[in-house]
């Protein structure tokens, strides 16, 4: 069975890694182009070059030409992990088995974008690795495995991307030898379960003194690194929180953004409700008890 696979984050490489130590053979890799990297993005080339295995850098993988290249490579199987763009019904009719995409939450809920920052901003407890032949739609093809993930009150988003993936691992190891035999087992998403998260902002990702403080605790959690950071602005700077912890019990006649505490554990500022230590900033800044944020 040939196989090409499209990614172009650090999970991509993880996949592409189990791809080549099964007995499939991986003919094709698209990646993303060499540049200035968001978080969390990879260029799989070096990978590819170090396994001999043809590759290209893409921007929009609907291109014609990257569709012709895929073309020529002639694929049982394309393999879709970790890209953002929609797939054209011209790459999905290319591979006679389809397309296998991934999405890191419980489909047919919570389709969409950012689907492990939102669990985390949302306070969910759970949420599951589901593999999925790919169609016309995001997120809502064919379901063909699906296992549950538990989300602890300790999780940031680098741990839960490791949960994750490493059940990712697990699954593909089994999914496609059962595609090899023809025994892969299909299901139909039901649409009335589904809800689309969206594509989050920048603005996302500012504290806001008046929520409450778990709600800001979540938010923290969700963006901490591999992410960019939730932050807060101090006088024309921008400060990144990358880790907060709760302080339930404390004077409720003070506003929501009141420097409250500082000392060498953090600083602890009044929110919404209770109060919230913010154990690691960046950039240090010098903010003294009795400041607004």
């Amino acid at each position: 069975m040939k196989v090409v696979l499209i990614g172009g984050v650090r999970f991509s490489a993880i996949m592409l890694e189990q791809l080549l130590n099964l007995p499939i053979d991986v003919v094709g890799v698209c990646t993303r182009s060499p540049r200035k990297m968001a978080s969390d993005e990879l260029d799989l080339g070096p990978i590819a070059i170090q396994s001999g295995i043809p590759f290209k850098h893409v921007g929009g993988i609907n291109d014609p030409e990257n569709l012709e290249w895929i073309a020529e490579l002639k694929p049982d199987l394309i393999c879709c992990f970790g890209w953002s763009q929609l797939l054209s019904a011209g790459l999905l009719r290319i591979p006679p088995l389809g397309v296998l995409g991934f999405h890191p939450a419980a489909l047919p809920a919570n389709r969409g974008r950012h689907p492990i920052i939102w669990a985390l901003v949302l306070g969910l407890t759970d949420t599951a690795s589901t593999f999925f032949f790919m169609d016309d739609d995001a997120d809502s093809g064919d379901i063909v495995s699906q296992k549950s993930v538990s989300i602890s009150g300790e999780d940031g988003a680098g741990t839960l991307y490791e949960k994750i993936t490493s059940t990712a691992v697990s699954q593909i190891q089994e999914l496609i030898p059962k595609l090899i035999d023809g025994d892969l087992l299909r299901e139909i998403q039901d649409p009335s379960k589904a809800n689309y998260w969206r594509k989050r902002t920048l603005d996302d990702g500012r504290i806001d003194w008046r929520m409450s403080n778990t709600s800001i605790h979540n938010l923290v959690r969700a963006l901490t690194k591999p992410y960019l950071g939730a932050h807060f602005d101090h006088k024309g700077e921008q400060v990144k929180v990358w880790r907060t912890e709760l302080i339930e019990n404390h004077q409720s006649n003070l506003e929501p953004g009141t420097v409250v505490g500082v000392g060498p554990q953090g600083m602890t500022v009044k929110t919404g409700t209770g109060a919230i230590q913010l154990v690691e900033v960046d950039p240090l800044v010098g903010i003294k008890v009795g400041d607004y944020l």
